[in-house]
């Protein structure tokens, strides 16, 4: 019996030889992708909500001349208030130039601000963001407007201006944050205001610092928050040592074996005869030191730009932020 169609024995071989080595290498080839690592890449976020972009309020140093307000309610009679979801009433119509679907947000002018943390002066007109609204019926002098969103509540003679067109900036979610990064030598500025009058804002709370367009920042700029070392505390901190100074008596009268204070400075000259000469404390060191470096304490990021000011979102704190703390353009 004869067997037809055999292969002849050098192409057998290497018909075999690619059947073994074949799975090898496709299993070679699958631990090296598995292996392989990732590219590690900035991961990017909006850093703000439209909580923070559209209800942050701003300091404004010129504000125009305004007559828009709201002067009424649908449900006045028992109103004295409005939030979302309530309809308000406009004191301008078609005669005027509104429309049907037109959009506004409300403002309330809370007057004129400065601060003593800043050598600017006046900064402007602080005016609060109370909410937004839509346009639904228009008459010849007044119109209708259904209250869409609101960050507080709307007050009869709140203002109204042009709904502004804001886009959360990105930021790095992973980026290092260094609490001993040298300065940029970029603008610098102090945080002067916290939404809601807060004093010691933290992640996601708004701020107002007082660097503007004419400091040539921009939104979208991230910034440093900082402050010099050993400054911050809320109530004064005394340099005190904790025992005067090396001294005897803290021996028993047996054994003699405890001369010094566990807790005393040292001595500035530790050859001199006796325990009562001249010691390190700590006011001598601090004035002695060379430069150490600040406190970096958190970063922010611009939202809105006035003419002296920035509204700003803090997207990062390594501890208590407050007013009063040091801004710098990274």
């Amino acid at each position: 019996m004869r067997i037809r169609n055999i292969l002849p024995l050098p192409t057998f071989a290497l018909l075999l030889l690619a059947c073994v080595t074949a799975p090898a290498q496709t299993m070679s080839n699958h631990n090296a992708q598995t292996q392989a690592p990732a590219a590690a890449g900035p991961v990017v976020a909006p850093v703000a909500r439209d909580s923070e972009l559209y209800c942050a309020g701003f300091i404004e140093y010129a504000p125009a001349p305004n007559y828009l307000q709201v002067v009424g309610g649908e449900q006045e009679q028992e109103q004295r208030t409005y939030a979302e979801g309530d309809y308000v009433f406009i004191n301008a119509g078609a005669n005027q130039g509104v429309r049907a679907g037109a959009e506004y947000i409300v403002v309330r002018p809370r007057g004129q601000f400065s601060s003593p943390w800043s050598k600017k002066g006046k900064l402007g007109v602080y005016t609060q963001e109370v909410a937004r609204l839509r346009v639904t019926n228009v008459k010849a002098e007044t119109s209708v407007a259904l209250v869409t969103q609101s960050c507080d509540q709307i007050l009869l003679g709140d203002l109204l201006r042009a709904m502004p067109q804001r886009v959360a900036p990105l930021a790095p979610l992973n980026a290092v944050f260094d609490r001993f990064a040298d300065p940029s030598g970029k603008q610098r500025g102090r945080i002067v205001l916290a939404r809601d009058g807060r004093e010691a804002p933290s992640v996601s709370e708004i701020v107002f610092i007082d660097l503007g367009s004419e400091d040539n920042v921009k939104e979208g700029d991230r910034l440093t928050i900082y402050r010099p070392a050993g400054t911050g505390n809320i109530t004064r901190f005394r340099d005190k040592e904790v025992t005067p100074n090396a001294s005897y008596g803290f021996e028993s009268e047996r054994f003699r074996g405890g001369r010094f204070s566990n807790e005393a400075p040292r001595v500035q000259d530790p050859t001199r005869d006796g325990l009562r000469g001249p010691i390190e404390t700590t006011p001598k060191v601090k004035r002695k030191r060379p430069p150490v470096p600040r406190k970096v304490v958190g970063e922010m990021v611009l939202l809105n730009v006035q003419q002296r000011t920035a509204t700003a979102v803090i997207t990062r704190v390594a501890q208590e932020v407050h007013t009063g703390d040091y801004v710098e353009v990274q």
